[in-house]
Parts: C-alpha cells; sequence; structure tokens
C-alpha cells in the first residue's frame, strides 16, 4: 500500500482525480486525511502536484492563468486527499468569479475537520505578493497549520537562495510552528519533506 523507505521517507504509489466539486454536498465524505494546495495563478500548482505525485502532466497545466474554478481532490495511495483549488490573484478574472472563489474556499476551510494542513505555494523568485500575504493571513484566520512552498528554487542563482528564502518567511510574518520548504518540480529538491509532513499528519491519531 505505502512503500516505506530510508526512515520516515514516503512514496505516493497510486493517485487519481477522484472528485470534482464547487461545493459542501459535493466534497467526499469518506473521511480521509486531506491537505489543501493554495497558490497564486502561474506560481507552479500543477507542477508541484506532479511531482509530488511522481506523474509527468498528470495535473494539467492551464494556458489560461486562473482558469480551473472547481476544488480537485486527488485520492492519493487510497488514505489521503490533495485538495487543489484555483489559483488566485489573477488580475483578468471578473468580480464575480472572484468572490465565488472565496466563498468557495471560505466554506472549505470553515467546515472541513478533516483538513490536516495547507501547502502554501508562493514564487521564491520574488517577494510575497499582497495577495499571499492576504490568503496566508486568512489561513492563520482558520488556525489551520500551513506550511509555505517556495516554488521554482532552481531558478534562482545561488548568493540568492538563503536571502530569498528569509524574505519569503519575513513578509508573510510567519507564526512559530510554520515553515518555509524550498521546492523545485525541476530538481525535485523539497518534495521528501513535502511528503513526510503529510506522513506525520497521517500518523497522528
Amino acid at each position: 500500500k505505502m512503500q516505506m523507505l530510508k526512515g520516515a521517507y514516503m512514496k505516493i504509489e497510486n493517485s487519481n482525480l477522484n472528485v470534482i466539486a464547487v461545493r459542501t454536498s459535493q466534497y467526499p465524505n469518506d473521511g480521509k486525511k486531506e491537505f489543501l494546495l493554495v497558490g497564486r495563478s502561474n506560481v507552479g500548482k500543477s507542477s508541484f502536484i506532479n511531482t509530488l505525485l511522481g506523474r509527468k502532466n498528470y495535473a494539467k497545466t492551464s494556458s489560461t492563468p486562473g482558469k480551473t474554478q472547481t476544488l480537485n481532490f486527488y485520492i492519493c495511495n487510497d488514505e489521503f486527499y490533495l485538495v487543489d483549488v484555483p489559483g488566485y490573484g489573477y488580475a483578468q478574472r471578473d468580480k464575480v468569479t472572484q468572490k465565488k472563489f472565496g466563498l468557495m474556499i471560505e466554506e472549505y476551510l470553515k467546515t472541513r475537520e478533516n483538513l490536516m494542513r495547507v501547502f502554501m505555494l508562493v514564487d521564491s523568485r520574488i517577494k510575497p505578493t499582497e495577495n499571499d500575504i492576504l490568503m496566508y493571513n486568512y489561513l492563520k484566520y482558520f488556525n489551520i497549520k500551513t506550511t509555505i512552498v517556495a516554488t521554482k528554487y532552481d531558478k534562482l542563482k545561488a548568493k540568492d537562495r538563503d536571502k530569498n528564502i528569509k524574505i519569503v518567511a519575513s513578509t508573510l510574518n510567519l507564526v512559530e510552528d510554520d515553515k518555509v520548504i524550498a521546492f523545485s518540480s525541476v530538481t525535485k529538491k523539497g518534495r521528501d519533506e513535502v511528503l513526510n509532513i503529510i506522513k506525520e499528519a497521517l500518523d497522528e491519531e
């Protein structure tokens, strides 16, 4: 079912896009633990999912940023869900769509008892945006454990790497238990760290 290697290392052996939902009544009701993925449009969420699942082009990278308008529940190892939500902060999205998106996320965050943690993706090359800060504060308002995933780390010059990760942490004003993971879908850096965080949450009673 789940291959255990090198101590705490976990591998996702099988995955499937199981449920596509727009409202609470459509969410899975099997009580399995869930991990939510949020991030700005174009931050590399599809690549992040594909890297975790070990599958190429499974989560489709849309040519139109902000196109995904549903909550996508990926069942992994028949044991837990990765939940992907629409990218936020896309300028061309109209106000009605933005409001609908806000309500959909709020409904999920307020009602989902089996949500274990949020992985919030930010671009490691740029300072977190106002939308990133709003999203992080929003998650903290609901008191949800959050791990920041700084994507596209391989694109940073070596001299900027530590500095940029510090800028991400200080700009978001991270609470003590939340941390930043440097991540690259190219080199796979950070993948095992993310999988270990998931494994620890699954092992909790």
